[in-house]
């Protein structure tokens, strides 16, 4: 079969490689859409895999080719999205039913060969069958959606109440927004982009956007997001616009960036009582000086990490939460798909993001 294989930093070639096996448990998924993730760059180009070589990609969806021993042949040719952590199942987290939080995770794509290729061999637990009315598109994109619903879903803790406001959001039963509550995103890749849209269609009505491309002002505009809470630049004029958008302070800060610049905004600008969000995935070493520290103690602000996602075979997780959202069509992640790419040239697709050739919002390739 045809895949991408990383055979050391920087080292990437498109070639021919062995079909996987199927092996106990698993299917072997055909490959029909995958994206690329800000993670893969890194992987690929940056600081490098745990082994070599390796098949990187964990964004993907397919229909089931093949299955292997002990698992349920009617699932042959079903089209599926993939759940990318493997889980030990045997720490405490997973006793509990928390995967995200495995002690000893594989990880499809980064711990074990991934999506970039025509075939890949998954664990019959990680399959999520999908409705005929969602595509393969929309299911590439259910990984980066749910890491945007868990980090959105971690701050439910602020008291949104029961219920949409203005009618927008889910349903009863649900948390809604609480109208006058202001929300920060600062970041605006895919997961701010996708925390945007999910946060909207709770009935949150006071989203300050936060980025620093002129491209993802256009992407959010052509969205139809609201602009009227948009600062182009959090480093030099982040503070000033937030004094002035959200002058008592933000409720919940979501940083989507994952810089010493953005954490430090929203711990200055996250008002008494509030919450930070980190999500972003950290570049370099990050440190705090005594006043974010003082602000963080005097304010009593709550800090939470979000990673990863859940899933746990049920309906409240988060990987059935954003199916539901897409087969009703309550959002449309698709539409932040920017470049679609054949499989003979995703390296092309790979260099436009390391290189910043043009803006670009999810680039993903359909094989």
């Amino acid at each position: 079969m045809k895949a991408y294989l990383l055979k050391g930093i920087g080292d990437f070639e498109y070639t021919d490689v062995e079909k996987p096996s199927c092996g106990q448990g698993n299917v072997i998924v055909k490959v029909k859409a995958a994206g690329i993730c800000g993670s893969d760059i890194q992987r690929i180009y940056g600081n490098g895999a745990y082994f070599y070589p390796l098949i990187p990609g964990h964004e993907f969806s397919g229909i089931i080719s093949e299955t292997g021993a002990n698992v349920d042949r009617a699932w042959l040719g079903k089209r599926v999205g993939v759940f990318p952590l493997l889980p030990c199942k045997k720490c405490g987290p997973c006793k509990e039913g928390h995967y995200e939080l495995c002690r000893n995770y594989g990880y499809l794509g980064s711990r074990t060969s991934g999506g970039f290729a025509e075939y890949v061999s998954v664990p019959v637990w990680n399959l999520l069958e999908l409705p005929e009315n969602v595509s393969f598109e929309q299911a590439t994109m259910l990984e980066p959606m749910t890491v945007a619903a868990h980090a959105m879903r971690r701050a439910e803790a602020v008291q949104w109440r029961i219920g949409a406001a203005q009618g927008r959001g889910s349903g009863a039963g649900q948390a809604g927004a609480v109208q006058g509550q202001t929300v920060a995103i600062c970041g605006l890749g895919t997961i701010g982009l996708l925390l945007y849209m999910l946060l909207e269609e709770k009935g949150q009505n006071r989203i300050c956007l936060i980025g620093n491309k002129k491209y993802q002002e256009e992407t959010a505009a052509g969205l139809g997001f609201d602009l009227r809470l948009f600062c182009n630049n959090c480093t030099t004029d982040g503070d000033k616009w937030l004094d002035e958008t959200a002058s008592s302070g933000v409720d919940v800060f979501f940083d989507c960036a994952g810089t010493e610049e953005s954490s430090s905004l929203a711990f200055r600008h996250v008002k008494p009582g509030g919450m930070v969000i980190l999500i972003g995935n950290p570049g370099s070493d990050m440190r705090f000086d005594r006043q974010t520290y003082w602000k963080i103690l005097r304010n009593q602000l709550t800090i939470k990490g979000s990673w990863n996602s859940s899933f746990a075979h049920e309906k409240t997780d988060d990987w059935h939460y954003c199916l539901d959202l897409i087969a009703r069509k309550r959002i449309e992640p698709e539409k932040l798909i920017s470049h679609m790419l054949p499989f003979d040239r995703l390296a092309q697709g790979m260099e436009l993001i390391r290189d910043r050739k043009e803006g670009h919002t999810k680039v993903m390739t359909i094989l």
